[in-house]
């Protein structure tokens, strides 16, 4: 089992890196222009950061966390998500004091223990963002126009919003209650997870996958019907923004999210080629968790996306670029001689810039203009005991089958014109 990685794990291989640069990139250039900052959390906190953010009774704690106790006896958990996180480094390294609003992005692997599947891993890579410290609407919107501009900037085009609200303290209470009137009739019918969930989080019952078909569950009381006059207003911006900006969306009142920090704002962006796993974006605003952590009061928003459900998509509409994989020069080095001087050239090459590799094998000239083709050069440089004596150098255009002899030392120059 050495040779094996572990349940739910993936290698990254090289033939597929370019893909995830690719999508990285993207990213890093979308957050410059909508002005968000990178930030690196620890791959482990402590446990509590998440039972107190994510919250007691949902799925990602009871079941999903990967938890153990370090050598110092204290719990610790490979982080499942990364809004804590961010959170827990926003209070601690004070980034409120610099400026009213803060906005994060952050990329990097997440981990939960669940049934591996396609494009849902145990060990799997998200990419979001948080704005932290504005409650204006315009702020919510804004976070989605980011979801949307990500998935859209990458060629998915089927994509659909789905937008809610979830209210807030002062209004929550009472759809609580409401949704325990209208279940109690029904418990004996709820899965065994819904019974435990009926007391201690009622809303969570809404998303759940088992009863998602149950007929008596379409005619559940719908948030909507129960927001206080501030979540009206909040969720009333929130859409105006978004036609303003030519966005269409559909209003889901059993978008309730699978985490306890969510206030008002919800939404989930799904690409339905995806089919079962089309849910590729999706978050909200966290009103509430700034405070639960330890800090003061604050409002905040933000989303994720699971970078391999993304790359899955794109690897099935075929919008992936291909590789570039062409090298500048190949080194073909004859004789022992040469193996010196051919790795100094090398050397020179790639200290100037250019994409430079050789053959360390000592194989045949045929073998290594193999080579040269295998690793698409543009140039093939050529060097035997006589261009070592006269210090010159073969010089290949590999696409033209045209060859030169020019002097070591214009080597550079001759592949940069």
């Amino acid at each position: 089992m050495l040779t094996k990685a572990p349940r739910g794990t993936h290698d990254i291989l090289p033939g597929e890196a370019h893909a995830w640069n690719y999508v990285e990139g993207t990213i890093r250039d979308l957050c410059r222009r909508y002005g968000y900052e990178e930030l690196r959390t620890p791959m482990f906190e402590h446990t509590e950061l998440f039972h107190r953010g994510i919250g007691e009774g949902t799925d990602v704690v009871d079941k999903e966390m990967y938890t153990f106790e370090d050598r110092g006896g204290r719990s610790i958990t490979l982080r499942p998500e990364n809004t804590a996180s961010a959170v827990r480094a926003y209070l601690e390294n004070k980034l409120y004091g610099d400026q009213s609003l803060v906005k994060l992005f952050y990329i990097g692997s997440m981990f939960r223990y669940d049934r591996p599947q396609a494009g849902r891993m145990r060990e799997f890579h998200q990419f979001g963002i948080e704005a932290l410290g504005e409650e204006n609407p315009a702020v919510d919107a804004e976070v989605i126009l980011v979801a949307i501009d990500f998935l859209q900037s990458l060629g998915l085009r089927d994509l659909s919003l789905s937008l809610n609200s979830v209210g807030c303290p002062k209004c929550r209470p009472a759809y609580r209650k409401a949704l325990q009137d209208y279940f109690r009739p029904h418990l004996g019918e709820l899965c065994d997870d819904c019974k435990s969930r009926f007391e201690r989080a009622p809303l969570r019952i809404l998303d759940c996958k088992v009863d998602a078909d149950k007929p008596f569950l379409a005619g559940a009381p719908n948030i909507t019907d129960c927001l206080c006059d501030e979540c009206k207003e909040h969720f009333a911006k929130v859409q105006a923004y978004l036609t303003e900006a030519g966005v269409s969306f559909t209003l889901d009142p059993r978008l309730v999210r699978g985490l306890d920090y969510y206030t008002k704002t919800a939404f989930e962006i799904k690409y339905a080629p995806l089919g079962a796993q089309s849910a590729v974006a999706g978050g909200g605003r966290y009103d509430g968790l700034i405070e639960e952590i330890g800090g003061k009061p604050t409002p905040a928003v933000g989303f994720a996306t699971g970078l391999e459900r993304v790359l899955l998509a794109l690897k099935q509409q075929e919008l992936l670029p291909a590789a570039k994989e062409t090298t500048d020069a190949f080194i073909v080095a004859l004789g022992d001689a040469a193996q010196a001087t051919a790795f100094r050239l090398l050397t020179t090459c790639r200290r100037a810039g250019l994409t430079a590799n050789m053959d360390y094998a000592g194989r045949s000239m045929k073998a290594q203009m193999k080579q040269a083709n295998k690793h698409h050069a543009r140039y093939a440089l050529i060097l035997g005991e006589d261009e070592v004596a006269n210090g010159i150098v073969q010089l290949k255009d590999m696409e033209k089958s045209e060859q030169q002899s020019i002097k070591m030392e214009d080597v550079v120059a001759a592949i940069q014109s």
